[in-house]
């Protein structure tokens, strides 16, 4: 029997994400599952939409139809994540649910990571030190040391454009 959570995936009926999750976040209270169910992430990224010529924020999922789950995988757990109406199923190439990798959950952002030390802050003008807008200066309008993230917003074709990038990706300028 395994003895440490690890995360998988769950299948969903797309739309029924959240009902999932909230869901079993009730059943793990009323039965005292905290020991085997850790943790419920549904991923998801804030993006601009233009609707009327209006700029508005939406939070949409990064994987519609699926819900991550860090548990202990023992039959009493599997029967209760299973058995949460609009639950699919586990990912998996067999009847066994396949872990994520450590690689997937850093990639997913599930990871638990320490806060990383940088030398600029809200306000400041940064040089993008790499990816596709590299040289590009721009203002930091947010940071997330959390989730390892930086909002940048820099000019292009004459606008504002704000950029989302990882805080090694951003340097103070001298």
């Amino acid at each position: 029997m395994q003895k440490e959570a690890e995360w998988y995936i769950v299948h969903t009926y797309s739309g029924y994400e959240n009902r999932v999750a909230s869901n079993l976040e009730k059943i793990i209270k009323t039965r005292d599952l905290e020991h085997l169910i850790q943790e419920i992430f549904i991923p998801t990224q804030t993006v601009s939409e233009v609707k009327d010529n209006k700029t508005r924020e939406v939070e949409r999922k990064v994987f519609p139809g699926y819900v991550m789950i860090k548990m202990v995988l023992t039959d009493e757990s599997w029967y209760v994540v299973r058995g949460i109406k609009g639950c699919i199923g586990f990912v998996s190439s067999s009847d066994k649910p396949i872990p994520l990798t450590d690689e997937e959950v850093k990639k997913f952002g599930m990871a638990k990571s320490e806060s990383v030390e940088v030398s600029y802050d809200i306000g400041d003008s940064v040089q993008i030190t790499g990816g596709p807008l590299e040289d590009f200066i721009g203002t930091v309008t947010e940071l997330k040391k959390e989730n390892n993230y930086v909002l940048v917003t820099v000019s292009m074709f004459g606008r504002e454009v704000p950029v989302e990038l990882e805080l090694s990706q951003v340097q103070v300028m001298d």
